[in-house]
């Protein structure tokens, strides 16, 4: 049987990039894996962390073997390249920092044996993923272990995968489900016997099937009676298939379970036959000074902040994640997108890789009935658009996925630039839309329109919304949050609108927040806090879950609770300030300083407003359930909660800021200002300077019409507050100025108010 031996302890890290002949020699330190160079340079900003080779050496003994066994070495994710030698001989390389991938090193083992990896991160067009708002860490930040096993066993050197694949297949109605247990072998003699036991999750023995091996291959199909359906976060059931190989040569225990799943265009997702609306999050794997290198607890943490908040799916990106999370998914009853770090940009030099990575992802995670696709690419259109050469590397991996299982269909990730009727939407089986509006673009309520224009044009399609946010930095808080501010408070205004967006749309199959934690990207400066991406329900750390993390817990959980939002916006200069409490609960009463204030009733969010004068401690309460704050009046605002503005959002404070009637204003729409030729000339101006401000990027973006259509609806007000630091308050009060001299005559007005 086979043995398995981690060797994660006590090995030499050396942050250079030397000779393979000079690395014993080398100085280096003693680390112990799981490990990364960038758990600090890679989250403090500056788009400067290292990025090349470094080296890692481990001296180990060689394991008590036989002739008849081998000893393989198996690493569970390095990233981005690896070179592996023992003893000074090339073992093998691979390409790619999210698989497991393995080597046979049998025949390179002395008594006494130095194993060195080199380990590289550095930017190289035949690797995904090269660029992408999240740092991408290097290092041996997964286990590292010795397989030992019989000559003949199940194949190891079949891209990572454990060799056995079990398909169940569940047709409705009918009492028998046929089970598929296919093999791969290594050095299995013909005819060699395989048998499969399947045990229920009590471990008992339900049924048994048997096999030969033919060419290294070999399969059985049994029946199952009446199968325990695993039925999402309701019942994950999952049953075992104990494989042995000869006479006990090898085994492998696999665990999968049995379920149906679907996908309807107007009503979205179903799960063994009914209606399964999903909603939840998605997750990187990488936390506050740890970088990638996550512990087991690390792990089980981060499920269980992703059940507490009532997520019934989870979409893990932007590549392959470590096998004990995607367990942990499956006995969570989690729904599962998993994906390829194809990302951002097409390197038609990176072909193989992206053949060779989702080959691994697929058939390293097939048994996992957690999973229900597999995603080709995220928002790859955006650097370049589409190219031929692109569009068939997406048809090249949409024909393996669908060759190496069947069983599951193929999504895409699409940036918000991709025009609507892209031949990019038709490869997939089924799709969805990373959208932003009411952060980066436009308002809240442009998602509704979004998505209901793409369903009216679109209705056989299947659509989703597969990433959406807003920033959040809990140091800013405010009594009147708007777009780009960073407070809590509009983080959780915003998610408020999109659940309620959700909800009123079936046909949404699936709609997966970004993100459920913050996380690394070195390059970002913005927030208050550079290198962090602030767009979490949960903070980098774990340690605070924000108030936009209630309002799902409010629509998805069945645990009931309360929770008061805006609890560290403590200094207050209202007199009457506003109290918005979440629960699941239909009834909520509210004291404050312990006397009754209010009760009411309501739908996941109860909002009173509260005279305060002092310090005073406010608790909501709903049966058991019972939450706290204290807050406290004062003079002055706490300058501590207010962002450092990087855009312009107060310019109607100015003095010099001014509305004439009857003549043109940047409240006014562009559309309205582009059709008067005086007043059009003053915005091309400025949009040049917005143009000039970020180069190439804003030269070569090009707008889908659909989108175009809602910017030119848009004030320019809210347009140039869109542009950032691009411009500033002296030019907006020029541009006022200007357009305050232009009248309006034989032009409709553009503003809602009329």
């Amino acid at each position: 049987m086979r043995r398995i031996q981690k060797i994660n302890q006590r090995w030499k890290f050396i942050k250079d990039n030397v000779n393979v002949g000079e690395v014993c020699g080398a100085a280096g330190e003693i680390v112990n894996l799981p490990h990364t160079w960038n758990s600090k340079d890679g989250q403090d900003g500056g788009n400067d962390y290292y990025r090349g080779t470094c080296w890692y050496i481990k001296e180990f003994e060689k394991p008590e073997i036989n002739d008849a066994e081998e000893v393989w070495l198996e690493f569970r994710g390095a990233a981005m390249s690896a070179a592996v030698y023992v003893n000074g001989v090339p073992a093998g390389n691979h390409d790619g920092g999210y698989s497991t991938f393995r080597f046979n090193i049998t025949d390179m083992l002395q008594e006494n044996n130095v194993l060195a990896v080199s380990v590289d991160n550095s930017y190289k067009r035949t690797v995904y993923p090269q660029k992408a708002d999240f740092t991408f860490y290097g290092g041996i930040y997964r286990d590292v272990c010795l397989v030992i096993v019989s000559k003949s066993h199940f194949a190891l050197g079949s891209h990572g995968s454990s060799g056995v694949k079990v398909t169940p297949e569940v047709i409705p109605g009918e009492p028998e489900t046929k089970v598929a247990v296919e093999v791969w072998t290594e050095n299995a003699a013909e005819g060699a016997p395989v048998t499969v036991i399947l045990r229920d999750a009590e471990g008992r023995a339900v049924l048994d099937g048997a096999a030969s091996v033919q060419g290294n291959y070999a399969k059985t199909e049994v029946l199952l009676e009446n199968p325990h359906l695993w039925d999402g976060r309701k019942d994950p059931y999952l049953y075992e298939a104990v494989v042995t190989l000869g006479d006990e040569e090898d085994e492998v225990c696999v665990r999968f379970g049995c379920r149906t799943f679907s996908f309807d265009a107007e009503k979205g997702f179903f799960l063994n036959g009914r209606s399964y609306p999903l909603c939840g999050v998605s997750r990187h794997q990488d936390r506050r000074d740890a970088g990638n290198a996550l512990t087991e607890e690390m792990h089980r943490q981060d499920m269980e902040m992703i059940k507490e908040v009532g997520a019934n799916t989870i979409r893990l990106a932007h590549y392959q994640h470590d096998q004990y999370f995607y367990d942990l998914c499956d006995e969570a009853g989690m729904i599962v997108w998993a994906e390829i770090p194809y990302i951002t940009e097409h390197m038609p030099e990176g072909r193989e890789n992206t053949i060779s990575q989702m080959t691994e992802l697929v058939m390293q995670n097939w048994n996992h009935p957690s999973i229900i696709c597999w995603g080709l690419s995220n928002e790859i259109t955006t650097t370049g658009g589409v190219t031929e050469d692109m569009t068939e590397n997406h048809r090249v991996l949409n024909s393996l996925c669908h060759r190496l299982d069947s069983s599951r269909p193929t999504t895409m990730a699409n940036v918000f630039l991709l025009e609507t009727d892209s031949d990019m939407l038709s490869i997939p089986d089924i799709r969805s839309y990373n959208l932003y509006y009411g952060w980066y673009v436009g308002e809240k309520e442009d998602n509704d329109v979004w998505f209901d224009d793409f369903h009216r044009q679109n209705p056989e399609m299947v659509i989703g919304l597969s990433e959406y946010g807003a920033d959040a930095t809990i140091c800013y808080q405010t009594a009147n949050p708007v777009k780009g501010d960073y407070t809590e408070q509009y983080q959780a205004l915003y998610h408020e609108h999109m659940l309620k967006m959700w909800s009123e749309r079936p046909y949404i199959w699936a709609m997966h927040v970004w993100n459920m934690f913050d996380f690394a990207a070195d390059g970002r400066a913005d927030g208050g806090e550079p290198g962090v991406n602030h767009k979490g329900l949960v903070t980098f750390d774990r340690k605070v879950k924000k108030d936009a993390f209630y309002i799902y817990k409010a629509y998805l959980s069945d645990e009931p609770f309360v929770h008061i939002c805006s609890r560290r916006y403590v200094d207050r200069v209202e007199a009457v300030t506003r109290v918005k409490v979440y629960s699941n609960q239909s009834h909520v009463v509210l004291t404050v300083d312990g006397k009754e204030f209010a009760q009411q009733s309501g739908d996941k969010i109860f909002v009173f407003e509260v005279p305060i004068s002092a310090e005073h401690v406010i608790e909501a309460r709903s049966g058991d359930c019972h939450d706290s704050i204290r807050i406290r009046k004062t003079a002055e605002p706490n300058a501590s909660y207010v962002k450092e503005q990087e855009a312009v959002v107060n310019w109607f404070d100015r003095d010099d800021m001014q509305e004439r009637e009857g003549y043109f204003s940047i409240k006014d729409s562009v559309a309205s200002i582009k059709a008067v030729p005086e007043a059009a000339k003053l915005f091309e101006a400025i949009q040049e300077k917005i143009t000039e401000a970020y180069g190439d990027v804003a030269r070569n973006a090009k707008v889908p019409e659909a989108i175009q259509r809602q910017m030119e609806a848009m004030p320019v007000e809210a347009m140039l507050k869109n542009a950032g630091k691009a411009v500033t308050a002296d030019m907006v009060v020029a541009l006022n100025r200007e357009l305050n001299k232009i009248p309006k005559e034989g032009v409709p007005c553009q503003r809602d108010c009329c």
